[in-house]
Parts: structure tokens; sequence; C-alpha cells
């Protein structure tokens, strides 16, 4: 009998069980099945599913028919030999436990996440594997068996994470150097989406490298063509620059292999360049902030010490944009290396920063069979092969910059570059609080990333998008992958969307990367019970601005309870600071999306369970 069960929504729904197909009859038990599988281990409300399954239009019945679809799915899944529980009711609705089933969409997601740790690790073959393991996991358009709206808009959204994962199993086989493969293989996919630019330009670069320059001008002949008849411009930075550097038939368009390297070193050029992400495509504002960074170039204030610089603010406030666009404005000034760490999923214990310094090493072309397996020989041989050097190390998500201490350069010819959420007390040269970006800025910000005219066309209805974004880069960023996701809607009809509390933080969390409810569960997930209880509790405030005697009172504790409670919340960036009272005590402030996300954590705990009344926070 078959304990566990697989599930693809990768293509046309099926259940698996005991290697044999099941086809799920009735359309409305296919959609929520669908639905339910989109979020594997979260509840999904009883009235998103309805949304779903009549599109706004729901009979007075939907609630017991919904009922019934679970039920009968319940049954099909005990047929098959699966006699747990796999759909289980939680308040306000359903979630699926995925347990020790498979869904293919949660393993495409993770071999892609895999595959690009293996490429930060230089292990370029490895990634391209599995990077072609994942997208073999597609069978077909997803949800083409459904006819609910909803499910149509996430079938848009996971192809686009099909076509983000295919331009970078073809960025790693032009790494390869499999030129032919990639000719043979994205031509088609060019054909297919005319305005996928960077795919283009990833075939126009294996053409050139080919010998094939007529090829490649000819593909960029073509990319203007349609962008001017489909949009009214002219192709983005990217081709035109790689257009004109083909032109002038320039140097650094041959590969590594063959690209001529003079370095008084004997670290390769950009041997850690390998690690850090690519620079932000749309930045914004931020030029103080820039500026101000230039004073790690100076170097170390000793031969015992690197400079170091600190950048801290909320989640999806742009911190770590921030930090890969100095890295790589000021990438000349590091020839020895650019070292980048993300710490934000691994944590800063020492298991992980001393995997993190195999991959330093690796970086910096240390055989393999030379790195000790112990985390002090790690460290030492580390601080040996930077030494003297011009390195940059640039820190994602330092919890604590004195547990990191095994990753800083004890050079003072390095530079050291970290973010956190964090407040934190070590010393650093350079320290900066990111605050969410003023409206004309995050206005731009979601004008350059949506590409075309739609936000210049209503500016009314886009800085009303921003403000519901509370104005943070992540969150504009969300918004605008929607309106690029679904060319067909305006930025009313996103804004019409986003003004529904319950399905905010659901509309700025489809697809793409990790996302801004991601980044607000972190750091969620680092607080204490006490200080994680009175968060929820914020979310009963009508008012975002709040003050200790909030705290005291939701809490049931004294001042000097709350104030240190409040004070936690302020340092995980969770709560923000607003001055003070008359009478001294502090007042804060707690932004709309950090209130919708405290609400949905209220409603699985103690809150709910008191039975108490927890209103949404108030539209803008």
């Amino acid at each position: 009998m078959a304990s566990s069960l697989g599930f693809h929504i990768l293509g046309p729904l099926e259940v698996i069980a005991n290697n044999a197909r099941f086809t799920i009859t009735g359309l409305r038990r296919r959609t929520v099945l669908a639905v339910l599988l989109l979020t594997p281990d979260r509840v999904v409300s009883v009235d998103r599913l309805v949304e779903a399954v009549w599109s706004g239009t729901p009979p007075t019945t939907c609630r017991n028919q919904i009922a019934i679809c679970v039920a009968g799915l319940r049954k099909v899944f005990q047929e098959a030999g699966c006699h747990e529980d796999v759909i289980v009711t939680a308040a306000p609705g359903y979630m699926l436990a995925s347990g020790d089933h498979r869904i293919d969409a949660v393993e495409f997601a993770a071999r892609v996440e895999s595959a690009r740790h293996l490429a930060q690790d230089q292990r370029t073959a490895e990634a391209a594997s599995l990077l072609r393991e994942a997208l073999s996991l597609w069978r077909g358009t997803p949800f083409a068996d459904t006819s609910s709206s909803r499910l149509q808009e996430e079938a848009s959204l996971l192809e686009q994470q099909w076509l983000n994962a295919y331009e970078q199993y073809a960025e790693l086989q032009l790494e390869l150097e499999r030129y032919s493969e990639i000719v043979s293989e994205l031509s088609g996919l060019v054909q297919e989406q005319p305005l996928r630019e960077h795919a283009r330009a990833i075939l126009m670069l294996a053409n050139y490298r080919l010998g094939r320059r007529s090829e490649a001008l000819g593909l960029f002949r073509q990319a203007r063509q349609n962008s001017v008849d489909e949009l009214g411009l002219e192709p983005g930075k990217e081709l035109q620059e790689l257009h004109a550097a083909m032109l002038r038939e320039d140097p650094s368009l041959l590969p590594t292999s063959t690209a001529s390297v003079s370095l008084n070193t004997d670290i390769p050029a950009g041997s850690g360049e390998a690690r850090l992400p690519a620079d932000v495509p749309s930045f914004v504002s931020r030029e103080e902030e820039l500026a101000s960074l230039d004073a790690l170039l100076e170097g170390g204030p000793d031969v015992g010490s690197a400079a170091v610089g600190l950048i801290t603010g909320g989640p999806g406030v742009g911190k770590s944009a921030l930090a890969v666009r100095w890295a790589h404005r000021v990438a000349q000034s590091f020839p020895d290396g650019r070292l980048f760490a993300d710490l934000t999923r691994t944590g800063d214990g020492e298991e992980s920063v001393s995997a993190m310094l195999a991959r330093f090493l690796r970086a910096l072309k240390t055989p393999e069979n030379e790195i000790p397996a112990d985390p002090r020989g790690r460290a030492e041989l580390f601080q040996r092969s930077v030494a003297g050097r011009r390195v940059l190390v640039v820190l994602r998500g330092v919890r604590d910059l004195r547990r990191v201490q095994r990753l800083i350069p004890a050079s003072g010819t390095c530079s050291v570059l970290a973010t956190s959420s964090y407040n934190q007390s070590s010393p650093a040269r350079v320290r900066l609080r990111l605050d969410a970006l003023d409206t004309r800025s995050a206005v731009e910000l979601l004008d350059a990333l949506v590409a075309d005219h739609r936000v210049r066309w209503e500016p009314a209805a886009a800085r009303k998008v921003v403000r519901y974004c509370d104005n943070l880069p992540l969150a504009v960023s969300a918004a605008a992958a929607r309106l690029t996701a679904k060319a067909h809607w305006s930025v009313s009809h996103l804004l019409a969307r986003l003004r529904d509390p319950l399905h905010r933080l659901d509309e700025l969390s489809h697809g793409g990367p990790p996302g801004i409810r991601d980044s607000f569960d972190r750091g969620y997930s680092g607080l204490g019970p006490d200080a994680a209880a009175l968060y929820r509790r914020l979310s009963l405030w009508d008012t975002p601005e709040l003050d200790v005697w909030s705290g005291a009172a939701l809490m049931n504790i004294d001042l000097s309870s709350a104030e240190n409670l409040m004070e936690q919340l302020a340092d995980a960036a969770l709560l923000e600071t607003w001055g003070r009272r008359p009478d001294g005590l502090f007042r804060y402030r707690l932004p709309s999306l950090l209130a919708l996300h405290a609400r949905e954590y209220a409603d699985f705990h103690d809150l709910s369970a008191a039975g108490l009344k927890l209103p949404y926070p108030s539209a803008i």
C-alpha cells in the first residue's frame, strides 16, 4: 500500500501512487487541490479557495461545496493507499501537509536553489546538470486542465520561474563553452519569447563565439524590430551594449579561457567575482549612501584589520541591493577577488561559517585537497590567502558580526561590507541605517522595473501602489513583477487588488525569488517567545502608532518590561521607533505590511485561541 504520493502541477494536474497515475476528476476538486499544492504546509483560507473556484461569483452554498471537494480529495487519497491526513483542517481553512509526499514544483524550486549554490562554489558542470534535471520536471503548461482565472495567473508566474531557470542554465552552458548546445536549445525559446532580452543576449554571444558574427548581429536586428513594433521602444541596455561590443569586436566578449590576464598576483582576475551576485538591474536613489561607502576603499586602519562597513535596516528596505551595487561599482579597486556570503538561510553558526570559508578558499583557487577539514585550519588558510591583497568580502544577513569574525580578513588591504536587519554594537568604519524610499523614488523604481509606459500613464495609481508597498524596494519589485507577468493589467487593476488587506501579502509574494513575506518571516523566527507574542498582538491596534502603554496593555506587564520587548522588536527591524511622547516614553510605529504579517501569525496563535477579534489594519 502506498504511504506517500506524488503531486504533479508542472503540467496537467495528476497524482502518482504506486507508480500509477490518478487523474483528479471534477473541475472544482482539481482547482482546490491545485491551490493547496501551491503553498504546501501553509493554511489556505476557505475564502481564497472560493475565489479560485468561482472567480468572484460564488453561490450561497460555496463553503459547503469546498468542504465536499476536500472530503472527495481525501477519499481519493485513501483509495490510492494513503491513509494519513494529507489535507488537514486548520482555521481559517485547509492545509496540505507535504510530509513524505513529493510535489514537483517544490522539487523544481529546491533543485534550482541548489544549482545556484553549486554555481557560487564554481561547480559549474554540476550546477548545469542539476538545472537540467529541474527543467525536465516540466510536462507542459501548469493548470491547463482548469478554468480558474486565479490558477491561470499562478501558471503565468510558474512559467516565469521556468524561463528564469532556463536562462540560468543557458548562462552556465555559456560558461562551460557549450556554444553549439546553447544555439540548438535556445533558438526555439527566443522565437517563442521574442521580448525575452536576456535569453537573446545569451544566444547572440554563443553565436558570436562560434564565429557566426552575422547571425549574432541578425538576432539584434530582430530584437530591435520586435521591440519597436510591440512596445514602441528601443531594445534594453544589455542588448544595445552587447551589440555595440560586437561591432567593435571587443576582446571582453571572448571566453575566459582565451582572454588575456595580466595581474601581479597568483590569484586569477575576477576569481571572487563568481561569488558576487549580478548587479541590480534597476537601482534608484541611495547616491549619498553609495558615496559614504567609498570610505571603505582606503582599506583598514592597520595591517591587522580590514575596513568594515555595516548596512542595517528593516526587511525589504534594499540593504543587499545597495551592497551589491556598490561592490560592482568599485570592483576594479579589488582586483584580487570579490567574495560574497549569504547568511540569511544558513545562519552564522560555526558549521555555517566553516562551510563558507571552504567556498571562499575554492573561489581563491585553493586546490580541494589543500582545504583543511577543521574550521580553525580553514580560517588560518583564508587569512594567509588574502594577506596583503585587495579583496572585498560582502556578507549578507549577518545577525552578529562577532560570530562571523573568521570571514573577516585580518589585513588592512581588504574591505568588508555586511548587511543586517539587527542593530549591532560591533565597530565599523561606515555605518548606514537604510529607510524605505521616498514616494518619488519608489515610483521611479516601479517604472524602471516594469519597462513599459504603464506606470507613466497612471502616476496617481502608481503612487498609491508604492504606498501599499510601504515604499519598500522589495515589495515594489514584487508589484513590478506582477505587472510584468500580467502585461494586460493596468496599474489601477493592480491597485484594486492591493486594496484588500486579506490578500495584499499574497499579491506581493507571487513567484520569483523569496519575497516580502519570507523576509518578514526571517525576522520573526529570530524572536524570543515573549517578543513574538507581542508582535502578534500588535495587530490588534487600529493605528500604526504605538507606545509602551500599548505593549504593557497587550501583554499585561509593567512598562519597563514592555519597553524591553518593544526594543527587541525594534532591534529586529519589526517595529520602527517614532520619537518620544511628552512624558518621555518612546513611541513606535508598525508599518502596514508588517501589521498584516503580524496578523497572519496572530490568526494561528494565542489571540485567536482566546477568542479575541483581530481587525485587519486599516487600508490606506
